[in-house]
């Protein structure tokens, strides 16, 4: 079996993080119900069995608390593990920061974070002061609560805005990134940062599974499809989180490591990109959802 610990990326702060981690996204339904936390702690304890170190969780997917129980069950010492989390729409002021940071340790059952993202920039909320978050954010590094800060569905000009009114550079973009989907001026704004790209939705909600050049070299690999996908992802340097609650995929997913795809074969699936036609989700620019008891899901 692919050990994940052997694939590592450094990020530009030096925190090393496994280039593939175990997406958590609606494992469970998104309440706080401890049949719900349960779902997810075994999901999160498959995993585990499987070779999985590098966790990524949210305040907005409301199953931090499962999360922690999966591992704080295995028996495993906490440095073993790559914990994510990300801020919730709802916390982007300076105080709610703290507070839902603290809450989000109190949840996993961790004294350190190692990597928190800013979930969406929301730039028509908080009278687009997203700047002053991200701030509070890099006081949590600071003060060595968290050890990597980054921000997640960030767009060049977001980007460019918190660097130059803070002069501290992400760690991490997460993006969505499939073979249908890849915004390649962001690609080279972050690789200009040294900003770590990572890829949510890395195999398009499985929308990219079915193509036929897919199928084609996964025929010539002897691979499926999801491992292509995913092997075409980290041959280029981005690190994936993707989901499955079935243990044979989640070893599949693992074993994406074990062959090299062909550089004509990593240019046919960028090829296949469709722009702005092949993003599934909401708009970065526009999003500005935030979690209630009536609404409790949309987006990653």
């Amino acid at each position: 079996m692919t050990n994940p610990e052997t694939h590592i990326i450094t990020l530009n702060d030096g925190v090393a993080i496994p280039q593939l981690g175990f997406g958590t996204m609606d494992l469970a339904p998104r309440d706080s119900r401890p049949e719900s936390h349960e779902l997810t702690a075994q999901g999160v304890a498959a995993a585990i069995a499987a070779g999985y170190r590098h966790f990524d969780t949210a305040q907005m997917y409301a199953n931090e608390t499962g999360v922690g129980l999966g591992i704080a069950r295995s028996g495993l010492p906490r440095e073993a593990f790559f914990l994510t989390s990300k801020l919730g729409n709802g916390n982007h002021r300076p105080d709610d920061v703290r507070r839902s940071f603290e809450q989000t340790l109190a949840a996993l059952g961790v004294e350190q974070l190692d990597l928190f993202l800013m979930h969406w920039p929301v730039p028509t909320l908080y009278g687009g002061d997203y700047v002053s978050t991200w701030r509070a954010m890099t006081q949590l590094v600071d003060e060595g609560l968290l050890r990597s800060a980054g921000v997640s569905n960030f767009q060049p000009e977001h980007l460019k805005r918190i660097i130059d009114e803070t002069g501290c550079i992400p760690s991490v973009n997460q993006i969505q990134v499939h073979p249908y989907y890849g915004k390649r001026d962001l690609f080279d704004v972050c690789a200009g940062y040294g900003i770590a790209i990572e890829a949510w939705s890395p195999l398009g909600q499985a929308s990219v599974l079915d193509d036929p050049v897919i199928a084609r070299i996964a025929h010539a690999h002897d691979r499926t499809p999801a491992e292509v996908v995913l092997r075409w992802h980290t041959q280029q340097g981005r690190i994936v989180i993707p989901k499955t609650a079935t243990p044979t995929r989640m070893a599949q997913n693992l074993a994406s490591f074990e062959f090299m795809l062909t550089l004509d074969e990593l240019t046919a699936i960028d090829a296949l990109n469709k722009g702005e036609a092949g993003r599934r989700g909401p708009d970065p620019y526009t999003f500005d959802w935030i979690p209630s008891v009536a609404s409790p899901k949309l987006g990653n």
